[in-house]
Protein backbone atom coordinates (compact mmCIF):
# COMPACT_ATOMS: atom_id res chain seq x y z
CA UNK A 1 0.00 0.00 0.00
CA UNK A 2 1.84 3.04 -1.17
CA UNK A 3 1.75 6.24 1.52
CA UNK A 4 0.90 8.75 -1.03
CA UNK A 5 -1.59 9.05 -4.00
CA UNK A 6 -4.39 7.25 -2.81
CA UNK A 7 -6.81 9.43 -4.33
CA UNK A 8 -5.61 8.65 -7.88
CA UNK A 9 -7.04 5.37 -7.60
CA UNK A 10 -10.09 5.35 -4.89
CA UNK A 11 -13.13 4.53 -6.48
CA UNK A 12 -16.47 3.00 -4.30
CA UNK A 13 -15.96 4.61 -0.96
CA UNK A 14 -17.55 8.17 -1.22
CA UNK A 15 -20.25 7.68 1.10
CA UNK A 16 -17.93 6.09 3.92
CA UNK A 17 -14.86 9.21 3.25
CA UNK A 18 -17.83 11.33 3.67
CA UNK A 19 -18.36 9.85 6.75
CA UNK A 20 -14.70 10.33 8.09
CA UNK A 21 -14.21 13.47 7.10
CA UNK A 22 -17.18 14.55 9.48
CA UNK A 23 -15.08 12.44 12.30
CA UNK A 24 -12.20 14.33 11.34
CA UNK A 25 -13.69 17.79 11.75
CA UNK A 26 -15.64 16.98 15.12
CA UNK A 27 -11.74 15.94 16.65
CA UNK A 28 -10.55 19.34 14.96
CA UNK A 29 -12.88 21.34 16.70
CA UNK A 30 -11.79 19.98 19.99
CA UNK A 31 -14.21 16.77 19.42
CA UNK A 32 -13.35 13.04 19.57
CA UNK A 33 -13.95 10.20 17.12
CA UNK A 34 -13.71 6.42 17.58
CA UNK A 35 -14.68 3.91 14.20
CA UNK A 36 -14.08 0.20 13.46
CA UNK A 37 -13.81 -0.17 9.82
CA UNK A 38 -14.84 -3.90 9.33
CA UNK A 39 -13.80 -5.71 5.99
CA UNK A 40 -12.75 -9.45 4.67
CA UNK A 41 -9.18 -10.26 4.40
CA UNK A 42 -8.57 -8.45 0.86
CA UNK A 43 -11.51 -6.22 0.43
CA UNK A 44 -9.54 -2.68 1.34
CA UNK A 45 -9.42 -1.86 5.20
CA UNK A 46 -5.96 -0.90 5.03
CA UNK A 47 -5.76 1.13 1.31
CA UNK A 48 -9.12 3.29 3.40
CA UNK A 49 -7.64 3.93 6.46
CA UNK A 50 -4.54 5.49 4.06
CA UNK A 51 -6.92 7.67 2.46
CA UNK A 52 -8.29 8.73 6.35
CA UNK A 53 -5.08 9.32 7.20
CA UNK A 54 -4.42 11.36 3.91
CA UNK A 55 -7.13 13.55 4.29
CA UNK A 56 -6.84 13.95 8.36
CA UNK A 57 -3.57 15.20 7.55
CA UNK A 58 -4.55 17.78 4.76
CA UNK A 59 -7.63 18.61 7.33
CA UNK A 60 -4.26 20.01 9.82
CA UNK A 61 -4.48 16.61 12.12
CA UNK A 62 -1.42 14.99 12.94
CA UNK A 63 -1.73 11.23 12.98
CA UNK A 64 -0.32 7.99 13.88
CA UNK A 65 -0.65 4.59 12.81
CA UNK A 66 0.48 0.83 13.20
CA UNK A 67 -0.51 -2.72 12.79
CA UNK A 68 -0.99 -4.78 15.66
CA UNK A 69 0.85 -8.33 16.14
CA UNK A 70 1.40 -10.62 18.93
CA UNK A 71 4.22 -7.82 20.03
CA UNK A 72 1.97 -4.72 19.97
CA UNK A 73 -1.52 -4.75 22.14
CA UNK A 74 -3.52 -2.16 23.70
CA UNK A 75 -3.32 -3.27 27.03
CA UNK A 76 -0.66 -6.42 28.11
CA UNK A 77 2.06 -6.49 31.25
CA UNK A 78 5.05 -7.59 29.30
CA UNK A 79 5.86 -4.56 27.52
CA UNK A 80 3.89 -4.82 24.47
CA UNK A 81 1.28 -2.07 24.87
CA UNK A 82 4.54 0.23 25.06
CA UNK A 83 5.64 -1.41 21.63
CA UNK A 84 2.57 -0.27 20.31
CA UNK A 85 3.41 3.46 21.74
CA UNK A 86 6.57 3.11 20.86
CA UNK A 87 5.30 2.54 16.90
CA UNK A 88 2.99 4.95 17.09
CA UNK A 89 5.26 8.05 17.93
CA UNK A 90 7.47 6.61 15.02
CA UNK A 91 4.88 6.84 12.46
CA UNK A 92 3.84 10.45 13.86
CA UNK A 93 3.20 12.27 10.52
CA UNK A 94 1.83 15.77 9.45
CA UNK A 95 1.02 17.31 6.04
CA UNK A 96 4.49 18.55 6.23
CA UNK A 97 6.25 15.21 6.89
CA UNK A 98 3.58 12.58 5.64
CA UNK A 99 6.10 9.60 5.80
CA UNK A 100 6.18 9.72 9.75
CA UNK A 101 9.16 10.69 11.77
CA UNK A 102 7.31 13.72 12.69
CA UNK A 103 7.44 14.03 16.58
CA UNK A 104 10.41 16.15 17.08
CA UNK A 105 8.89 18.77 14.40
CA UNK A 106 5.45 18.71 16.57
CA UNK A 107 7.66 19.56 19.78
CA UNK A 108 9.70 21.71 17.86
CA UNK A 109 6.53 23.71 16.59
CA UNK A 110 5.09 23.91 20.10
CA UNK A 111 7.71 25.43 21.41
CA UNK A 112 8.62 27.94 18.40
CA UNK A 113 5.05 28.85 18.48
CA UNK A 114 5.62 29.23 22.60
CA UNK A 115 8.47 31.71 21.77
CA UNK A 116 6.80 33.85 19.32
CA UNK A 117 4.13 34.31 21.64
CA UNK A 118 6.40 35.22 24.46
CA UNK A 119 7.91 38.21 22.35
CA UNK A 120 4.57 39.51 21.47
CA UNK A 121 3.80 39.70 25.22
CA UNK A 122 7.34 40.80 26.38
CA UNK A 123 7.56 37.62 28.52
CA UNK A 124 9.60 35.14 29.78
CA UNK A 125 9.03 32.33 26.66
CA UNK A 126 9.46 29.81 29.98
CA UNK A 127 6.61 31.43 31.66
CA UNK A 128 4.72 30.92 28.60
CA UNK A 129 5.49 27.43 27.46
CA UNK A 130 4.82 26.75 31.48
CA UNK A 131 1.07 28.80 31.08
CA UNK A 132 0.78 26.33 28.10
CA UNK A 133 1.12 23.10 29.72
CA UNK A 134 -0.48 23.90 32.85
CA UNK A 135 -3.93 21.97 31.96
CA UNK A 136 -1.72 19.08 30.82
CA UNK A 137 -0.54 18.40 34.81
CA UNK A 138 -4.23 18.23 36.07
CA UNK A 139 -4.20 14.69 33.33
CA UNK A 140 -3.05 11.49 34.14
CA UNK A 141 0.67 11.43 34.01
CA UNK A 142 0.46 15.09 32.98
CA UNK A 143 2.79 16.62 35.29
CA UNK A 144 6.09 14.31 34.30
CA UNK A 145 4.63 15.05 30.48
CA UNK A 146 4.95 18.56 30.87
CA UNK A 147 8.04 18.67 32.71
CA UNK A 148 9.68 16.40 29.47
CA UNK A 149 8.36 19.12 27.13
CA UNK A 150 9.75 22.04 29.38
CA UNK A 151 12.99 20.27 29.50
CA UNK A 152 13.10 20.19 25.40
CA UNK A 153 12.89 23.88 25.23
CA UNK A 154 15.91 24.13 27.64
CA UNK A 155 17.82 22.01 25.68
CA UNK A 156 16.61 24.29 23.19
CA UNK A 157 17.00 27.45 24.57
CA UNK A 158 20.54 26.40 26.16
CA UNK A 159 21.98 24.53 22.54
CA UNK A 160 22.09 21.22 24.72
CA UNK A 161 21.40 18.56 21.97
CA UNK A 162 21.57 15.59 24.22
CA UNK A 163 18.63 17.19 26.81
CA UNK A 164 16.42 17.55 23.40
CA UNK A 165 17.20 14.36 22.43
CA UNK A 166 16.38 12.84 25.38
CA UNK A 167 13.22 14.38 25.70
CA UNK A 168 12.14 12.98 22.20
CA UNK A 169 13.27 9.30 23.38
CA UNK A 170 10.75 9.98 26.72
CA UNK A 171 8.12 10.70 24.09
CA UNK A 172 8.56 8.34 22.15
CA UNK A 173 8.61 5.85 24.92
CA UNK A 174 12.21 4.54 24.52
CA UNK A 175 12.44 4.47 28.10
CA UNK A 176 12.66 1.14 29.98
CA UNK A 177 13.67 2.25 33.46
CA UNK A 178 12.22 5.05 35.51
CA UNK A 179 16.16 5.44 37.17
CA UNK A 180 17.24 6.42 33.88
CA UNK A 181 14.65 9.26 33.23
CA UNK A 182 15.10 10.27 36.28
CA UNK A 183 18.76 10.89 35.41
CA UNK A 184 18.44 12.11 31.88
CA UNK A 185 15.30 13.88 32.76
CA UNK A 186 14.62 14.65 36.01
CA UNK A 187 10.94 12.92 36.11
CA UNK A 188 9.96 9.90 38.56
CA UNK A 189 8.08 8.14 35.71
CA UNK A 190 7.81 6.59 32.14
CA UNK A 191 5.46 5.64 29.35
CA UNK A 192 4.69 1.77 30.46
CA UNK A 193 1.66 -0.69 29.63
CA UNK A 194 -0.41 0.70 32.07
CA UNK A 195 -0.12 4.31 30.67
CA UNK A 196 -0.73 3.74 26.66
CA UNK A 197 -3.63 5.21 26.08
CA UNK A 198 -3.33 8.99 28.80
CA UNK A 199 -0.15 9.86 26.96
CA UNK A 200 -1.99 9.19 23.68
CA UNK A 201 -4.32 11.63 24.98
CA UNK A 202 -1.84 13.76 26.70
CA UNK A 203 0.49 13.70 23.09
CA UNK A 204 -3.29 14.79 21.14
CA UNK A 205 -3.28 17.93 23.65
CA UNK A 206 0.03 18.79 22.94
CA UNK A 207 -0.66 18.77 19.07
CA UNK A 208 -3.65 21.62 19.60
CA UNK A 209 -1.18 23.38 21.56
CA UNK A 210 1.28 23.52 18.69
CA UNK A 211 -1.40 24.57 16.02
CA UNK A 212 -2.53 21.24 14.87
CA UNK A 213 -5.93 20.24 15.06
CA UNK A 214 -6.38 17.21 16.56
CA UNK A 215 -4.69 13.37 16.93
CA UNK A 216 -6.07 10.37 14.34
CA UNK A 217 -4.93 6.96 15.77
CA UNK A 218 -5.17 4.26 12.91
CA UNK A 219 -4.39 1.09 13.98
CA UNK A 220 -4.67 -1.61 11.56
CA UNK A 221 -4.49 -5.90 11.85
CA UNK A 222 -7.09 -5.39 14.90
CA UNK A 223 -7.74 -9.46 14.26
CA UNK A 224 -4.55 -10.25 16.19
CA UNK A 225 -6.58 -9.39 19.34
CA UNK A 226 -9.22 -11.48 18.05
CA UNK A 227 -6.67 -14.47 17.78
CA UNK A 228 -5.20 -14.21 21.20
CA UNK A 229 -5.20 -17.66 22.78
CA UNK A 230 -5.65 -16.56 26.01
CA UNK A 231 -9.14 -15.52 27.41
CA UNK A 232 -7.61 -13.22 29.92
CA UNK A 233 -5.80 -11.02 27.85
CA UNK A 234 -8.07 -10.99 25.03
CA UNK A 235 -10.93 -9.43 27.56
CA UNK A 236 -8.51 -7.26 28.87
CA UNK A 237 -7.78 -5.38 25.21
CA UNK A 238 -11.55 -5.58 24.63
CA UNK A 239 -11.84 -3.42 27.80
CA UNK A 240 -9.58 -1.09 26.67
CA UNK A 241 -11.06 -0.33 23.42
CA UNK A 242 -14.52 -0.22 26.02
CA UNK A 243 -12.55 2.81 27.81
CA UNK A 244 -11.37 4.32 24.69
CA UNK A 245 -14.93 4.13 23.08
CA UNK A 246 -16.47 5.53 26.16
CA UNK A 247 -14.38 8.69 26.11
CA UNK A 248 -15.03 9.38 23.16
CA UNK A 249 -19.10 9.25 23.27
CA UNK A 250 -19.01 10.70 26.40
CA UNK A 251 -16.77 13.93 24.94
CA UNK A 252 -14.14 12.85 27.76
CA UNK A 253 -11.20 12.78 25.24
CA UNK A 254 -10.74 15.90 23.00
CA UNK A 255 -8.83 16.37 19.75
CA UNK A 256 -8.48 12.62 19.40
CA UNK A 257 -10.31 10.56 16.79
CA UNK A 258 -9.50 6.45 16.42
CA UNK A 259 -9.58 4.48 13.37
CA UNK A 260 -9.66 0.52 13.82
CA UNK A 261 -9.47 -1.91 10.79
CA UNK A 262 -10.73 -5.48 11.90
CA UNK A 263 -12.10 -8.66 9.97
CA UNK A 264 -16.42 -9.44 10.61
CA UNK A 265 -14.86 -12.12 13.03
CA UNK A 266 -13.07 -9.61 15.02
CA UNK A 267 -16.11 -7.75 15.32
CA UNK A 268 -19.21 -10.53 15.38
CA UNK A 269 -17.80 -13.85 16.61
CA UNK A 270 -19.92 -14.16 20.02
CA UNK A 271 -16.98 -16.13 21.76
CA UNK A 272 -14.24 -14.50 20.38
CA UNK A 273 -14.75 -11.19 18.98
CA UNK A 274 -15.88 -7.66 20.01
CA UNK A 275 -19.30 -9.05 20.31
CA UNK A 276 -17.90 -11.70 23.31
CA UNK A 277 -18.11 -8.73 25.31
CA UNK A 278 -21.73 -7.53 26.45
CA UNK A 279 -20.89 -4.04 26.60
CA UNK A 280 -18.84 -3.15 23.26
CA UNK A 281 -21.68 -5.57 21.79
CA UNK A 282 -24.75 -2.71 23.14
CA UNK A 283 -22.32 -0.19 21.55
CA UNK A 284 -21.22 -1.81 18.43
CA UNK A 285 -24.64 -3.42 17.37
CA UNK A 286 -25.88 -2.43 13.93
CA UNK A 287 -29.05 0.11 13.74
CA UNK A 288 -31.74 -2.31 13.41
CA UNK A 289 -33.91 0.03 10.62
CA UNK A 290 -30.75 0.00 8.37
CA UNK A 291 -32.37 -3.01 6.19
CA UNK A 292 -32.94 -3.84 2.65
CA UNK A 293 -29.83 -2.09 1.23
CA UNK A 294 -29.78 1.01 3.55
CA UNK A 295 -27.20 2.08 5.68
CA UNK A 296 -26.22 3.60 8.66
CA UNK A 297 -22.74 5.44 9.01
CA UNK A 298 -23.18 7.55 11.97
CA UNK A 299 -22.71 4.68 14.09
CA UNK A 300 -19.45 3.91 15.20
CA UNK A 301 -19.05 0.94 12.68
CA UNK A 302 -18.50 1.07 8.96
CA UNK A 303 -18.55 -1.61 6.80
CA UNK A 304 -16.40 -1.61 3.58
CA UNK A 305 -19.32 -2.95 0.95
CA UNK A 306 -18.58 -4.81 -1.88
CA UNK A 307 -17.19 -3.39 -5.39
CA UNK A 308 -19.92 -3.06 -7.84
CA UNK A 309 -19.01 -3.82 -11.35
CA UNK A 310 -19.05 -0.19 -12.62
CA UNK A 311 -16.77 0.79 -9.58
CA UNK A 312 -14.23 -2.31 -10.39
CA UNK A 313 -14.28 -0.99 -13.83
CA UNK A 314 -13.59 2.48 -13.18
CA UNK A 315 -10.64 1.01 -10.50
CA UNK A 316 -9.35 -0.84 -13.51
CA UNK A 317 -9.12 1.86 -15.86
CA UNK A 318 -7.78 4.36 -12.83
CA UNK A 319 -5.07 1.59 -12.56
CA UNK A 320 -4.16 1.49 -16.11
CA UNK A 321 -3.82 5.14 -16.44
CA UNK A 322 -0.90 4.75 -13.34
CA UNK A 323 0.88 2.26 -15.20
CA UNK A 324 1.11 4.42 -18.35
CA UNK A 325 2.50 7.17 -15.69
CA UNK A 326 -0.27 9.30 -17.26
CA UNK A 327 -0.23 8.78 -20.85
CA UNK A 328 -2.92 7.69 -22.69
CA UNK A 329 -0.72 6.64 -25.75
CA UNK A 330 1.01 4.35 -23.42
CA UNK A 331 -1.78 1.92 -22.69
CA UNK A 332 -1.42 -1.65 -22.54
CA UNK A 333 -4.82 -2.28 -23.03
CA UNK A 334 -7.64 -0.97 -24.63
CA UNK A 335 -11.39 -0.42 -22.86
CA UNK A 336 -12.68 -3.55 -24.37
CA UNK A 337 -9.42 -5.08 -22.65
CA UNK A 338 -11.12 -4.21 -19.05
CA UNK A 339 -14.42 -5.58 -19.89
CA UNK A 340 -13.02 -9.02 -20.97
CA UNK A 341 -10.92 -9.04 -18.03
CA UNK A 342 -13.40 -8.43 -15.49
CA UNK A 343 -15.39 -11.47 -17.28
CA UNK A 344 -12.73 -13.62 -17.24
CA UNK A 345 -12.37 -13.01 -13.33
CA UNK A 346 -15.79 -13.26 -12.61
CA UNK A 347 -16.16 -16.90 -15.00
CA UNK A 348 -13.09 -18.04 -12.96
CA UNK A 349 -13.75 -16.43 -9.41
CA UNK A 350 -17.56 -15.49 -9.43
CA UNK A 351 -19.00 -12.84 -7.42
CA UNK A 352 -16.07 -12.92 -4.70
CA UNK A 353 -13.98 -10.84 -6.91
CA UNK A 354 -16.10 -8.18 -6.29
CA UNK A 355 -15.98 -8.44 -2.34
CA UNK A 356 -11.87 -8.90 -2.64
CA UNK A 357 -10.78 -6.65 -5.04
CA UNK A 358 -6.79 -7.23 -3.71
CA UNK A 359 -6.51 -10.49 -5.45
CA UNK A 360 -8.56 -8.71 -8.82
CA UNK A 361 -6.03 -5.87 -8.52
CA UNK A 362 -2.62 -7.96 -8.59
CA UNK A 363 -3.85 -10.04 -10.90
CA UNK A 364 -4.07 -7.02 -13.26
CA UNK A 365 -1.12 -5.48 -12.67
CA UNK A 366 0.48 -8.86 -13.29
CA UNK A 367 -0.83 -8.85 -16.31
CA UNK A 368 -0.01 -5.19 -17.11
CA UNK A 369 3.93 -5.86 -16.23
CA UNK A 370 3.53 -9.21 -19.07
CA UNK A 371 2.43 -6.65 -21.85
CA UNK A 372 5.02 -4.46 -20.95
CA UNK A 373 7.87 -6.58 -20.85
CA UNK A 374 6.73 -8.85 -23.75
CA UNK A 375 5.46 -6.16 -26.17
CA UNK A 376 4.61 -9.09 -29.00
CA UNK A 377 1.99 -10.48 -26.24
CA UNK A 378 -1.53 -10.07 -26.73
CA UNK A 379 -3.88 -9.73 -23.77
CA UNK A 380 -6.80 -11.77 -25.40
CA UNK A 381 -4.00 -14.62 -25.32
CA UNK A 382 -2.95 -14.91 -22.57
CA UNK A 383 -6.60 -13.92 -20.60
CA UNK A 384 -7.53 -17.71 -22.43
CA UNK A 385 -4.31 -18.98 -21.54
CA UNK A 386 -4.24 -18.27 -17.96
CA UNK A 387 -6.47 -19.98 -15.18
CA UNK A 388 -7.65 -18.73 -11.44
CA UNK A 389 -7.57 -20.84 -9.11
CA UNK A 390 -8.71 -20.28 -5.19
CA UNK A 391 -5.32 -20.35 -2.72
CA UNK A 392 -5.71 -20.43 1.14
CA UNK A 393 -5.01 -17.47 2.71
CA UNK A 394 -2.48 -18.23 5.77
CA UNK A 395 -4.02 -15.40 7.39
CA UNK A 396 -7.40 -17.86 7.95
CA UNK A 397 -5.41 -20.28 9.36
CA UNK A 398 -6.08 -21.36 13.22
CA UNK A 399 -3.37 -19.63 15.38
CA UNK A 400 -0.53 -21.88 16.92
CA UNK A 401 -1.62 -24.08 19.53
CA UNK A 402 -5.09 -24.40 18.82
CA UNK A 403 -7.13 -27.61 17.73
CA UNK A 404 -10.22 -28.22 16.44
CA UNK A 405 -12.92 -28.32 19.56
CA UNK A 406 -10.61 -26.48 21.77
CA UNK A 407 -12.58 -23.36 23.17
CA UNK A 408 -10.08 -21.38 21.78
CA UNK A 409 -10.56 -23.02 18.00
CA UNK A 410 -11.28 -20.34 15.42
CA UNK A 411 -14.56 -20.83 13.33
CA UNK A 412 -14.88 -21.80 10.30
CA UNK A 413 -14.31 -18.37 8.09
CA UNK A 414 -16.95 -17.97 5.15
CA UNK A 415 -16.08 -18.75 1.68
CA UNK A 416 -16.05 -15.52 0.50
CA UNK A 417 -12.96 -14.74 2.66
CA UNK A 418 -10.76 -16.98 0.55
CA UNK A 419 -8.04 -15.32 -1.99
CA UNK A 420 -7.48 -16.13 -5.65
CA UNK A 421 -4.38 -15.65 -7.14
CA UNK A 422 -3.56 -16.37 -11.44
Amino acid sequence: MPRAGQHLIQVGRAREIDAMVKDIERVADAGSAFRVVVGTYGSGKTFFLSVVRSVAMEKKLVTVQADLNPDRRLHATAGQARSLYAELMRSVATRAKPDGGALASVVERFVTTAVADARTRSVNPEAVIRERLANLSDMVGGYDFAEVVAAYWRGHDSGDDALKHNAVRWLRGEFTTRTDARAALGVRTIIDDATFYDHLKLFAQLCRLAGFGGLLVCLDEMVNLYKLANTQARTANYEQILRILNDSLQGVAVGIGFVLGGTPEFLLDPRRGLYSYAALQGRLSENSFATEGMVDLSGPVIRLASLTPEDLYVLLGKLRHVYAGGDPMRYLMPDEGLSAFMAHCQARIGDAYFRTPRATITSFVNLLAVLEQNPGAAWANLLESVAIRPDSNPDLEPAEGEDAGDERTDPDHDADLASFKL
